[in-house]
């Protein structure tokens, strides 16, 4: 399996990502820059990634113009085709304003940028903690939306507490129904506000990242 990871202006957390993949996780990875279009080193077996940061200094709204990169055309129809997609953080901003994934990221509920570990309860375990750091990570949908997404199984990440108990002290940003990730109906496309590549070095003292990653994209690759 090969990752692609985009790097658009502002982005700030690639070199993370790919550090992650490529020296914890032990993948093959290509930096793409944002203006290019050329995906065709890619099979619908590997994987692209959207990191987080600012692209293009979150002007207009988070994502809104990294929506509309050259590279994003490319990725849309990637995922389309039935490739893998990842978007963490900004990256999970750009995927809704592409609409490759349904919903909108808020302003965090206290209006604040917020920056600390929080956990997760979802697929790769419960109670994973990973960081989050984000002032606009609050999911937002409408009701239809929010019960075909539980219906389907797509809610893959809701924020819970150290014991993997789904409360609203443990929601860091006021997402509904604690909502930390989702995927599209098909299952190849995932978006998440939480940091999962900043959680797979031993030298950090916290892995649970890798079974994110392992339990959506590279264990999942490899059981196809």
């Amino acid at each position: 399996m090969k990752f692609g990871i985009v790097v658009f202006p502002g982005s700030n957390c690639d070199r993370d990502m790919q550090d992650s993949l490529q020296n914890d996780m032990n993948q093959e990875v290509v930096m793409l820059w944002h203006k290019d279009k050329d995906l065709s080193m890619f099979s619908t077996d590997d994987c692209i990634v959207l990191p987080g940061g600012f692209s293009y200094g979150d002007y207009l709204r988070c994502g809104a113009i990294a929506r509309f990169s050259p590279m994003m055309e490319s990725v849309i129809a990637f995922a389309n085709k039935g490739g893998k997609v990842l978007g963490v953080c900004n990256g999970f901003q750009i995927l809704c304003e592409s609409h490759l994934l349904p919903g909108a990221l808020l302003r965090n509920a206290n209006q604040k940028f917020i920056c600390k570990n929080i956990y997760l309860d979802g697929i790769g375990g419960t109670a994973l903690k990973i960081p989050i750091a984000h002032g606009e990570g609050r999911y937002f949908a409408d009701e239809k939306t929010l019960d075909e997404l539980e219906a389907n199984g797509q809610v893959i990440y809701r924020y819970c507490d150290e014991n993997g108990l789904i409360t609203p002290e443990a929601n860091p940003n006021g997402a509904i129904r604690n909502i930390a990730g989702i995927s599209n109906k098909e299952g190849n496309v995932f978006g998440m506000m939480p940091h999962p590549e900043r959680a797979t070095s031993t030298i950090l003292g916290n892995t649970d990242g890798r079974k994110i990653l392992n339990a959506l994209l590279i264990n999942a690759a490899v059981a196809i």
